[in-house]
Order: C-alpha cells, then sequence, then structure tokens
C-alpha cells in the first residue's frame, strides 16, 4: 500500500522538511554546546568569584533558552508534522522500529527543558553547588538527546545489516552511528562559540570581558572543528557502495564538498588566528564572518547527508516515493494504481469502466484494473489517472510547473516516445531516481499527462532537426 499524496506547490514537501531541519538542526547543535559552555563557565565563575562574568553568562542563559527552547520546540514540532505528511511510510517505520530510543529521548528531552528553565530562573537564588549541579544534568541531558537522535538519522544513511524485526539495538548501532556522533558533538562545540562569539560581541562593552570569553571559547571550537573533520571522514568510510557512488557523480554535490571543506579551514584558522591568538580581534563584524561561514558549511553538511540517501529515504528500506523495495515486482505485475488503497479506491469511484472481474474478483466483491481498458479511455481521463500517478509516483520530489526539480523545464524538448522510455529507464537514466513503479499502461498515462504540459522545445544549435512545437 502507498499513502496519500501531500502536495507542496513549487518547494515540494521534501524541500520544506530540509528548510525546517536546517534551522533545528543549527538550533539543537547550539542547545548541546550551549548547555555545556554555560556549564563550563558558570563553574570557572564561581570558583574566581567573577561576578561581572557571572552577570553575562545569566544574560547569555537568557538569550539561550529563548532561542533554543521556544524556536527548537516549534522546529522540532515542525519536523514531526512535515514528516509525517510527506513520508509516513518511513516514519511509521522510524517509530516502529526505535520506540524505545524515541521513549528515551522524550525523558532526556523533559529533563533538559526542566532543567533548563531552573538554571535560569532560580539564577542566584539556590546555592552555588546546586545550581551548577543543574546545569550539568542539562548539559548531559541534551548531549544524550544529541545521541538518541543521531542513532536514527545515521540509521536513515546506512542500516547496515539491520532488517525488519531485528532488535532496536542492531538498528542503532548501525555503521554511521559513532562517525556521526562524532561529527555532531564536534558541531555542537563549535557551533555554541559562534554563537557565544556573535552574542558577546553585540552586547559585551568592557573589553576585559570580551575578550575572557573569546580566548576561553577558542579551544572547544577548534577541538569541535577538529572532530567534525575526524567524523566527515568517517561518515564518507562507512557510506554504503551506491551512496559513495552518488556522491561522486553528482557535481552540484562535488562542488558542496569543496566548499565544506574550504569553509571548515577558513574557520578553524580565524579562530587560530583571531579568538585563541589575539582575542581583541572579536568584533561584531568579525564574529558574524565566523557565525555566516559556521552555518554555510554546516548547513551544506545536512543537504549532502541527505542528498547521498536517494532513491531512498531509510537506506534500502523506503523508497523516494514512499515504496518498499520489496513491493516493485508486484506493483509492475498488477499495476501501481491497482496496488494502493487510495488509488485503486479513486478509480473504482471516477472510472468503473477500467475494471474487470474473473471468479476470485467476484468472490472478494471487486474487480481489478485493467491496463488495456485504461489505454482505452478518452485522453481528458487518460491525462486526468497520469495526473494521479505523477502525484503518487513522482510528487515528493518534483514540482510541477516551476520549482524544486521541477518537471515541465527537466522535459524540455523531449518527445512523447522520450518521456515514455524515460518513465521506464528513470534509475537507470538517473540514479537518484527509484524505479518505475507501475505497469507498461500506466507509464502511457502518465506520458500522456507529462506531455500535455506546456513545454516549448527550442531547436537549439540544430534548428534543421525539427520545428519547436506550439503548445
Amino acid at each position: 500500500m502507498h499513502y496519500p499524496w501531500w502536495y507542496v506547490p513549487h518547494l515540494t514537501a521534501p524541500m520544506l522538511i530540509a528548510v525546517i531541519s536546517v534551522v533545528h538542526v543549527l538550533v539543537s547543535h547550539y542547545a548541546v554546546g550551549g548547555g555545556l559552555f554555560l556549564a563550563v563557565e558558570t563553574g570557572y565563575a564561581y570558583r574566581h568569584r567573577d561576578d561581572q562574568y557571572l552577570g553575562y553568562l545569566r544574560r547569555h542563559a537568557r538569550f539561550f533558552i529563548l532561542l533554543t527552547v521556544v524556536l527548537g520546540a516549534i522546529t522540532g514540532v515542525g519536523i514531526w508534522w512535515t514528516i509525517g505528511l510527506a513520508s509516513p511510510l518511513a516514519t511509521e517505520l522510524l517509530i516502529r522500529t526505535f520506540v524505545f530510543g524515541w521513549a528515551m529521548e522524550w525523558v532526556f528531552f523533559v529533563i533538559e527543558i526542566t532543567a533548563a528553565f531552573a538554571f535560569y530562573y532560580y539564577w542566584g537564588r539556590l546555592a552555588q553547588r546546586t545550581h551548577l549541579a543543574i546545569g550539568w544534568i542539562y548539559a548531559l541531558a541534551a548531549w544524550i538527546s544529541l545521541v538518541l537522535i543521531t542513532g536514527i538519522t545515521a540509521f536513515m544513511l546506512n542500516p547496515g545489516k539491520w532488517q525488519q524485526g531485528d532488535s532496536f539495538w542492531t538498528a542503532f548501532l548501525n555503521p554511521q552511528f559513532i562517525p556521526q556522533t562524532i561529527a555532531r558533538t564536534g558541531g555542537a562545540l563549535l557551533l555554541s562559540s559562534l554563537y557565544v562569539y556573535l552574542h558577546a560581541s553585540l552586547v559585551i562593552t568592557d573589553s576585559r570581558l570580551r575578550d575572557r570569553i573569546a580566548s576561553r571559547s577558542a579551544r572547544p571550537a577548534l577541538l569541535g572543528a577538529i572532530a567534525i573533520t575526524v567524523g566527515g571522514i568517517g561518515w564518507y568510510l562507512f557510506l554504503p557502495q551506491s551512496a559513495q557512488a552518488a556522491l561522486e557523480s553528482a557535481p552540484a554535490l562535488n562542488v558542496l564538498v569543496a566548499l565544506i571543506f574550504a569553509l571548515t579551514v577558513a574557520v578553524f584558522v580565524l579562530l587560530y588566528l583571531g579568538p585563541y591568538r589575539n582575542p581583541g580581534w572579536l568584533s561584531p563584524g568579525f564574529a558574524g564572518a565566523l557565525f555566516l561561514f559556521g552555518i554555510a558549511a554546516f548547513s551544506a553538511g545536512e543537504f549532502i547527508r541527505e542528498a547521498v540517501r536517494k532513491p531512498y529515504v531509510v537506506y534500502g528500506c523506503v523508497l523516494g516515493n514512499q515504496i518498499r523495495p520489496d513491493e516493485l515486482p508486484r506493483l509492475t505485475q498488477v499495476g501501481y494504481l491497482e496496488g494502493g488503497t487510495w488509488t485503486k479506491a479513486f478509480v473504482t469511484a471516477n472510472y468503473p469502466q477500467t475494471l474487470v472481474e474473473d471468479v476470485g474478483d467476484r468472490q472478494r466483491g471487486r474487480g481489478r484494473i485493467d491496463g488495456q481498458r485504461l489505454l482505452a479511455l478518452p485522453g481528458t481521463d487518460r491525462r486526468a489517472l497520469g495526473e494521479v500517478l505523477f502525484l503518487y509516483h513522482c510528487n515528493d520530489c518534483h514540482a510541477i510547473h516551476y520549482g524544486y526539480s521541477a518537471v515541465r523545464p527537466l522535459l524540455q524538448a523531449r518527445s512523447r516516445e522520450m518521456v515514455v522510455s524515460l518513465i521506464h529507464h528513470l534509475h537507470e537514466t538517473h540514479m537518484y531516481m527509484p524505479p518505475w513503479s507501475g505497469t507498461p499502461e500506466e507509464a502511457e498515462l502518465l506520458a500522456d499527462y507529462l506531455d500535455a504540459l506546456p513545454r516549448p522545445r527550442s531547436a537549439g544549435i540544430f534548428p534543421e532537426l525539427y520545428e519547436p512545437e506550439e503548445n
């Protein structure tokens, strides 16, 4: 069975997920690294009886809670809302497989939120040791949440030897778990320092205090950059073979890999020359540049991590069009429209003339969609069913007329015969695409719909070969 489709005009559902997820990742990593920063630095300020530094840390804690708790909670709910609509089959698989992990994560999330508010609102009203202990409870709970979520997202890229029905730990301790945990812990340390630099450069006027914050935050930031590099190398080494091939064959991804490398080197050098060796360099402009470089590198890394998983949503388990790989033989035999609960109901209600009944069908009280009867429909009806096929089979990755990976411009200058051939060989034409999951007759219906889209065919540099078609 395939689930109902969710159409997001122009942007597409996966890109909407990506936008929300990247924002959430940037905030949630600050929630982890920023918690460690507050716990360590509050302890340092208490030991040195530095009231000025404690005053700044309290101000930073307020900024920290407003950003991580409020925006983090909103985007976290947004991720669940969008993946439930855009990728229901993959979401179902992750919930069933990791129900124990989700339960643990929610426990630590409640601890994290409770500790964060107690740490800020009881500042100055608790004994120093108790206050600091609450800060460390928050920091450790936030890091454990990161570890738990990383095990689940790493599973989506490489489940390893896991098979349906295996234990939670087989899925959680997948080949990508350790490399991604190292990289994300490093990212939390680095991003938190960049957030601190930006905030401190804007609100602190005392140069001595600003220099202290700059120098003390430089070491975890440099350590974070190193951890990201080490984890990134491990991430690549433990990619599935086809994911490595996809990464190597995509020019855009190669450019992003080079960009990440260049930005990481730039951030490391600027951190070393600036906050580590010359804390006085910290200014709003310098801190803003560091922040933007770090955000760009981290966001590009998230895009690459998602892109190399294609044509899967969960590698080897759920294809990008919400079909399990083991369903393909049946769907190509009986038909995509026949194989889905919602598509079959739509055809039965609107095109009953396409149904045939044999003895078994009559006993079950239902007909079977016949491919030849589909082709016998009038052109308008064929295109309408082609649109249904597009929305269920292709809409998860493609817009229609304009937007992300829109099919209208992608199919420009292709004849109908070329479109039919493309449908039959989707995964061979482009390794990022799942195989065609329907019958030859259904491919004809989809081609009817795609060919009817207004696609001006430019003669290009060979005008003598054909005349541009008017649509």
